[in-house]
């Protein structure tokens, strides 16, 4: 197979290997949690084995290693379960909260979002449960520590994702169940994303239930770690909600209906001059083009607007245009989901309608597509 590109990588991220063909990044934030989890383990470390030192540390660090090997694993099968189903997989971030897998594209269906999502959290428990029956068979000391709490880890890790709330794995099963019982895709995530917020509540409330529930008095470790999951949880499930709510827009984005009518001129003619021609003529924007009639660019509106009444004389009107890019030709019916990836594909402000038969429709201005996404007037 060619090479890929290679993909920019997040700022604050390094890559540390490949798993399924997806990069796999840690975050900085990583070392932040990982440091945490030592200083956390170190205690239970001195206990098990007396003596090490400062080295009870380096022990909990490695710990947290481990861990987080298992969270690769988590991630890993929602990577290999979505290009299973033919989506692509940028990478794999471990960070802060746990991992982050980049899958490029939406669930066609029901089936598929159900099973990329819960493929992870039984993948935790399963890991959870075969270090629970190694337990018994492991020597004693910190090799059978590190055992035990890998399991513990894993199946909380397994349980907790499997909450119904967005954007939490079980956030995600609740939201194929939605779509396939109801047919709406958006209906699902809105539901899956209340249940993210009440999550978020729940999270909130936890420590003053904390010594009630588990006899166990909070500190201001647990309020501070309750506040941030919450805050991600109920971040998380707006930011999904909002985007379904835009979405339900999405089959009356028709291109058709947004285009602005187009004056082709040549690209030496004064900018003065096309724009007078163009308010002659009732266009709404300004295609270059050559003297057989092809088009070859787009005069740029802000470019335009940028340019002083009294240079315009003095400059060619290909000088505010950008050339004609193959991803600034699109279909006159493009609509819907694929405009909008179309557009993400290849960013400009404005872009090039064309019928199937090779004439020019008029131009497209992403502006106009914002303002029809948003559902609000020009």
């Amino acid at each position: 197979m060619p090479d890929q590109p290679t993909r920019p990588r997040p700022a604050g991220t390094f890559k540390i290997g490949t798993i399924a063909g997806s990069d796999v990044l840690v975050s900085s934030s990583w070392f932040l949690v990982a440091g945490l989890i030592a200083i956390i383990i170190a205690p239970a470390v001195e206990v098990e084995q007396p003596g090490l030192g400062a080295w009870k540390y380096l022990a909990g660090f490695a710990f947290a290693v481990i861990l987080y090997l298992s969270v690769l694993l988590h991630e890993a099968s929602h990577a290999i379960m979505a290009r299973r189903y033919g989506f692509p997989v940028s990478s794999i971030t471990l960070h802060f909260l746990g991992g982050m897998t980049a899958i490029e594209g939406e669930a066609r269906t029901a089936r598929q979002e159900f099973f990329i999502a819960v493929v992870g959290p039984l993948t935790s428990i399963g890991v959870g449960l075969v270090a629970l029956l190694l337990h018994p068979f492991t020597p004693d000391g910190l090799l059978q520590m590190a055992v035990g709490g890998l399991a513990g880890a894993n199946l909380l890790v397994g349980i907790l994702n499997l909450v119904p709330g967005l954007p939490l794995d079980g956030g995600r099963v609740l939201k194929s169940l939605v779509w396939r019982l109801g047919g709406d895709v958006h209906l699902g995530t809105i539901v899956a994303g209340w249940g993210g917020r009440i999550t978020a509540v729940a999270a909130m409330a936890w420590p003053l239930l904390q010594s009630r529930v588990i006899d166990d008095e909070p500190d201001i470790l647990d309020f501070a770690l309750a506040f941030i999951v919450a805050a991600f949880l109920w971040s998380g499930s707006t930011a999904a909600m909002a985007s379904a709510r835009m979405r339900r827009r999405l089959p009356d984005l028709v291109a058709r209906r947004l285009v602005r009518p187009a004056l082709a001129v040549p690209g030496d003619l004064p900018l003065a001059e096309a724009v007078r021609r163009a308010q002659d003529a009732g266009a709404g924007s300004i295609v270059t083009s050559t003297a057989a009639g092809e088009p070859v660019g787009i005069v740029n509106e802000a470019a335009l607007a940028a340019t002083p009444e009294d240079r315009r004389p003095w400059v060619q009107v290909s000088s505010v245009a950008r050339t004609l890019e193959s991803g600034l030709r699109l279909p006159a019916d493009i609509h819907g989901d694929e405009l909008v990836i179309a557009i993400s594909r290849t960013p400009a402000t404005e872009y090039l309608l064309v019928e199937a038969d090779g004439t020019v429709l008029g131009v497209l201005s992403t502006a106009d597509v914002d303002r029809a996404f948003r559902g609000t007037s020009p």
